[in-house]
């Protein structure tokens, strides 16, 4: 048995400037065993965005990716938290991306469902989109990297989206398709949602790969990552609260893709944050030197210098590129398995222990202490505050000044970073 309501309008320019997430109530009543929502509008006119609060807080997000879900005790539509229906007032939220001059109609259709749905048949495993065996052995192992005792060199990505937001992947072959090419860890972070992370030690452990939880707390004035276990950030705060948040639970937060057409970063802050996704696979042509130039200007000042890390943005096979590209390398304590060796991804990034190369076979500059470490570099320029070198040889030590490192071709395209 269920029951409907629907609530319909137009959202105006002068709406979207007033905040950018409206909330548009909804009175649940007791005995209600799931909820489910549908946004309809005219994709062609604008862009709406979608997401869930429940009296006691946060419920979850899709952004523009699904136009309906569904939040029942035991499921929910991937993005959103399953739970109890707690009766009272609950909020759809509606985030106004685009709204034309003329304005935007809408409807939303609440249907409250009295017995709980029956639960949906789970996507099977597309094993054909999981390219090969997984690697035996770990990335700076096949590369013979060295590292100081009690620690070691990971290679991955931390920056990955699932079918919890606007991936097609769910967790698990994502894991897969990570491990697969290679990677020691991968930061799964989807658009303002914490829901997949019920999913990652599961899925870690039986894909062979560290899943880091993380978020990307996403607006239309940019993106940042928020890495570790910290919960749900809410995203609709100014971005310092968010930095804060983040680092009160002991997370990282980075600045994602700064130069990336209208999701380069535009928000003031007080309180900078010192990670910055520096290397986002949009980079396609790396003698472009606008992200090296925001970066200068944003660690001008800034207390402990700059961390710099890479982001792939994975988000579907069909785009053609593997997570990984760019590989960002942390130089890790300890070498533990599952939640702890996610944890100790995110010290070493929060610590400044990052390199970024192209890919994980490419050129590599690392940091050892007091001495850079150049791999398959030869030829290439070593670039840094007073810094200016030609490498010479495959595997090269040199000495190491404070600030961020890169090393490039004759022509300055960039093909390693580090903090």
């Amino acid at each position: 048995m269920t029951t409907r309501a629907v609530v319909g309008g137009t959202w105006t320019l002068d709406d979207r400037l007033a905040g950018p997430v409206a909330e548009v109530p909804v009175e649940v009543r007791p005995g209600t065993a799931a909820l489910t929502v549908r946004l309809s509008y005219d994709r062609s006119a604008g862009v709406l965005d979608l997401g869930c609060a429940g009296p006691a807080g946060f419920r979850g997000w899709s952004g523009g990716a699904r136009s309906e879900y569904t939040v029942a005790p035991s499921w929910a539509t991937p993005g959103y938290l399953p739970g109890e229906i707690e009766p009272g007032v609950w909020r759809v939220l509606v985030g106004l991306h685009r709204v034309p001059l003329g304005g935007l109609p809408y409807e939303i259709r609440v249907i409250r469902h009295v017995r709980p749905p029956a639960r949906p048949r789970r996507r099977r495993t597309r094993i054909s989109r999981v390219p090969g065996p997984l690697p035996p052995e770990p990335a700076a192992v096949r590369r013979r990297l060295p590292s100081p005792p009690g620690h070691r060199w990971l290679a991955g990505d931390l920056h990955a989206h699932t079918d919890h937001s606007d991936g097609t992947l769910s967790v698990y072959e994502l894991a897969c398709v990570a491990a697969a090419a290679g990677l020691d860890f991968l930061a799964v972070t989807d658009h303002n949602t914490v829901s997949h992370h019920a999913e990652l030690a599961a899925a870690s452990a039986l894909a062979g790969i560290v899943l880091v939880p993380g978020q990307e707390v996403t607006t239309d004035l940019g993106h940042a990552g928020a890495l570790g276990d910290v919960g749900w950030i809410d995203f609709r705060l100014p971005p310092d609260e968010w930095a804060k948040a983040v680092r009160d639970r002991g997370g990282v937060l980075s600045v994602n893709h700064p130069v990336a057409a209208d999701c380069a970063w535009r928000h003031p802050m007080a309180d900078r944050p010192r990670t910055v996704e520096l290397w986002h696979r949009s980079w396609h042509d790396r003698t472009w030197g606008a992200p090296l130039a925001w970066a200068q200007a944003w660690a001008a000042g800034l207390t402990g210098g700059l961390v710099v890390v890479g982001g792939g943005d994975y988000h579907r096979p069909e785009e053609g590129h593997p997570p990984g590209a760019p590989a960002t390398w942390v130089l890790a304590e300890g070498d533990g398995r599952g939640p702890e060796a996610a944890r100790a991804v995110v010290r070493a990034v929060a610590e400044g222990r990052t390199a970024v190369s192209a890919s994980l076979n490419g050129p590599l500059l690392l940091r050892l202490e007091d001495e850079f470490l150049a791999v398959d570099a030869d030829g290439l320029v070593l670039w840094g505050p007073r810094t200016r070198r030609v490498i010479r040889g495959d595997l090269a030590l040199l000495p190491a000044r404070p600030g961020t490192h890169r090393l490039e071709t004759p022509v300055n395209e960039l093909m390693a970073v580090c903090s």
